[in-house]
Parts: C-alpha cells; structure tokens; sequence
C-alpha cells in the first residue's frame, strides 16, 4: 500500500511547520497508519531522515538515503521498493515529530 497525502497550504508562509496524517502501513513500525506527523519545509536534509516527498503529483512519507553520491526514498515495510530520486528536490519537508491522536504529550516522538 502506498502512503498519500492531500494538503492545501496556501495559507502557510513557506517555512512554516505544518501536520499530516499518515494513511497506509509502508512505513511501520515506525510511523503507523492515522499517527500525525509535524513536517519542517526548512529543516536539514540528511542520510536517513525521514522526509515528506513529492512523485507523480503524491506526497509520499519515506525515508531519506544517499549512497555514492545517488538519493534514494526508501519505504520501511519493504525494502525492494527503495527508488533512485534524480535529486533533493522532490523533498518537501522533513519529519520533525510524531504523535497518537488522543494520547496527549507523552504519545509525541521527535526527530533531529
């Protein structure tokens, strides 16, 4: 199953921290299906971040790779789907924290 993602954010300054849910099991364990996530359009791309990315008009939640100087998503439920990106500009953000939807403060995991 492949994680999308529809947002609108017209209204929001280009650096402005902004949420999503996740929809679909690809990237579990880590990030479960309905768990919210806080994405920083501004924040700092590294080997194995995890990143919201733009393919085929979908944002996609995967995971940040670089190896020998290619970039690659790669997706945590299967690892055969891992794609070769022509660069880093299909990332839109980068994943800074995640919660449980009504499980208050002590349901948040954060990311650096």
């Amino acid at each position: 199953m492949q994680d999308s993602f529809i947002r609108d954010i017209t209204g929001c300054a280009s650096g402005e921290l902004y949420a999503l849910q996740v929809r679909g099991d690809s990237m579990e364990p880590e990030f479960p299906d309905g768990n919210v996530i806080i994405i920083d359009p501004t924040g700092v791309l590294k080997d194995g971040s995890y990143v919201i990315a733009i393919q085929n008009d979908e944002y996609l939640l995967r995971q940040y790779r670089r190896k020998d100087g290619k970039h690659y998503l790669a997706i945590l439920k299967d690892e055969s789907e891992t794609v070769e990106i022509p660069g880093t500009e299909v990332i839109k953000g980068i994943i800074v924290q995640q919660s449980v939807p009504g499980k208050g403060r002590k349901a948040r995991k954060f990311y650096s």
